[in-house]
């Protein structure tokens, strides 16, 4: 695997994470309640976890079963929904810089862990687009090429999320009533992304 292959696989790789999803829902309603380490740490923990079952050979196994991926979708955009419920119920209020009583530390990386390893973008860029970009020809072995691919993906994703969960928090931690706002879109947003994908996968089988 040359340069030019993991150079390549970055720029898509970008492109996904810059896109704003489920994922950066999850990283602004974090920020608002100063909760961002602990959120993306999860929601990068999911995508290590992504990269370790593709690299085991696992991911095509289980595209290959009839059914596997309408029910990890379905199963994941259900998982949406129900913290875009949450999030409305409970939008943000922040007013200081201090964390609120929103949930531990572990609450909070549990649902980011849960956001991107449910996450049906995290399938798709994984189990059908990462391995287009190793070479079998190479003298690495395809799973040392889809760990250095994988991290690659991560790093982006590290760099995004913080500044996305960090810059929602800076910008609107001083203005409550705006806070709310954001956070209630948040919520709509992932209900929405959850809601659409479940009615997807769905017309398509």
């Amino acid at each position: 695997m040359d340069g030019a292959a993991v150079l390549a696989f970055w720029g898509v790789s970008v492109l996904f994470v810059i896109t704003p999803g489920a994922d950066w829902a999850y990283a602004i309603t974090a920020g608002l309640h100063a909760r961002t380490g602990a959120a993306v740490a999860g929601l990068l923990a999911g995508h290590l976890v992504a990269t370790g079952v593709v690299a085991a050979g696992i991911g095509g196994l289980v595209a290959a079963l009839p059914g596997a991926l309408t029910i990890l979708t379905v199963a994941g955009s259900l998982y949406l929904v129900w913290l875009g419920v949450g999030t409305l119920r409970h939008p943000a209020a922040v007013s200081t810089g201090e964390a609120d009583a929103g949930g531990s530390t572990w609450l909070w990386w549990s649902r980011g862990f849960g956001v991107s390893g449910l996450n049906p973008k995290v399938f798709l860029l994984f189990l059908a687009i990462l391995p287009q970009f190793t070479d079998p020809a190479a003298s690495w072995p395809i799973v040392g090429q889809v760990v250095v691919l994988g991290l690659v993906h991560v790093a982006s994703c590290a760099v995004v999320y913080l500044l996305v969960g960090h810059g929602a928090g800076v910008a609107l931690r001083s203005r409550p009533a705006a806070a709310r706002i954001v956070s209630r879109v948040s919520g709509i947003v992932m209900i929405g992304i959850g809601a659409f994908l479940v009615v997807e996968r769905l017309l398509l089988h």
